[in-house]
């Protein structure tokens, strides 16, 4: 099942623009970059207790983070929640019948393997489960 929520993702136009905010109003605590080329983003990390928030700004205008904020606008993308195995959490949600936009693990930002749950199975909330790269090997 679902060990935490281990971060929660943010659609943002700029992370460089935002940055202060999250650092300054909010306190939380800088730990870097990453561009991840095959889900068209750069993102942000950000760390609020033992929350990481991303910040996500799109690098490609098609991507699904672009397609979001010219939809809905900067805000709320999605929650992710660590598992210990996501692969044999795919095939329960699949035998359940929920409907996954991930049928199989991918990679992810932060060294983490990564599926998303639509957010028509969910109430609405695009949840993404993920698990560290490292915790899967052995």
């Amino acid at each position: 099942m679902v060990r935490s929520i281990n971060h929660i993702g943010i659609a943002v136009r700029s992370i460089d623009e935002m940055r202060a905010f999250y650092e300054d109003v909010l306190g939380a605590r800088y730990e870097g970059e990453e561009t991840v080329p095959d889900q068209g983003v750069r993102v942000g990390f950000f760390l609020v207790g033992d929350v990481r928030l991303e910040l996500l700004e799109p690098i490609d205008d098609e991507s699904p983070v672009a397609r979001f904020i010219e939809r809905r606008g900067p805000g709320l993308h999605h929650i992710a929640c660590a598992v210990d195995d996501l692969d044999a959490r795919i095939a329960q949600l699949k035998t359940r019948g929920v409907r996954l936009i991930d049928e199989d693990a991918r990679s992810g930002a932060h060294h983490m393997r990564i599926a998303f749950l639509h957010p028509k199975a969910s109430g609405g909330v695009l949840t993404e489960l993920c698990q560290p790269v490292e915790s899967n090997e052995g």
